[in-house]
């Protein structure tokens, strides 16, 4: 059985805002913020519990929902030249939950047959990986890419680019700073370290074939 997509609505007036005291406005391109530092800037964000995604011009949010169980499995921001895939976790307090998960990628990537090389980005070390494929034409080649990691507030939020932002992470700039707008709520619940952040179905979400 295949995995449903549900993409969202766009529309501001269907996104549900708390009102809150505004607040002095932030550098939307310096996050990924923890959601106690958002509160009441104004911004139209959609809510999927843990994250907060804000509508981004040239960027459509998908998500991909187990059809059995309702789960929201994957939560997507997709554009003309790729892709930003991205999950939050629960981390200790000040912790670098990032530097211990980072191996366990790369050798999960190179048990599969792919290839694995670290590079200094906007938030550290990150991960670029390609993995064997067969393309369109039949052929076998490589799909490439691109592991961010990023420690917040008693939280970790991972993200994978792919297509053109993962093969040339130098001239993504665009897209990095998508990434920068995103807001994690942690949440006050207690968690074990590596869990995932719960992410909800907003009301605003349609279904599509």
């Amino acid at each position: 059985m295949g995995v449903p997509e549900v993409k969202m609505r766009r529309k501001k007036a269907e996104v549900p805002v708390e009102e809150t005291a505004p607040s002095a406005p932030l550098d939307p391109t310096s996050g990924p913020f923890d959601s106690s530092v958002v509160e009441g800037d104004e911004v139209a964000r959609v809510d999927l519990g843990s994250l907060l995604v804000p509508a981004m011009e040239g960027r459509e949010l998908r998500l991909q929902v187990d059809e059995a169980s309702g789960v929201v499995r994957a939560v997507i921001l997709a554009g003309a030249d790729g892709a930003l895939e991205f999950q939050a976790f629960a981390a200790p307090r000040n912790g670098d939950l990032w530097s211990d998960v980072r191996p366990q990628i790369a050798d999960d990537v190179k048990a599969r047959g792919g290839k694995v090389v670290e590079r200094e980005g906007r938030w550290g070390t990150e991960l670029v990986c390609a993995l064997p494929a067969t393309l369109p034409d039949g052929s076998t080649g490589a799909s490439a890419s691109r592991v961010i990691g990023i420690n917040g507030d008693r939280w970790m939020l991972r993200a994978t680019m792919l297509g053109r932002p993962a093969a040339e992470p130098d001239a993504s700039g665009e897209w990095e700073d998508t990434l920068a707008q995103l807001v994690v709520r942690r949440g006050a619940q207690a968690m074990a370290v590596g869990e995932a952040l719960p992410v909800k179905l907003p009301d605003e979400a349609r279904r599509t074939s």
